[in-house]
């Protein structure tokens, strides 16, 4: 299960750094990859990378 969690994550990541944050939604991309539980993915993704997705979609 933690394999399949660091792939997700990897490709909400993946996304989240090619998307235009003026259109995209953490939300919406969290969802597409499964993430059903926002708090529980920002938690899990903020510990993988050290930053909140929020954060990476405006760079």
């Amino acid at each position: 299960m933690q394999y399949l969690l660091q792939v997700r994550l990897e490709q909400v990541r993946r996304e989240l750094l090619q998307a235009d944050p003026t259109t995209a939604a953490v939300q919406t991309i969290a969802r597409r990859w499964g993430f059903a539980h926002l708090g529980r993915f920002s938690a899990a993704y903020r510990n993988a990378y050290g930053e909140y997705p929020r954060n990476t979609l405006r760079r």
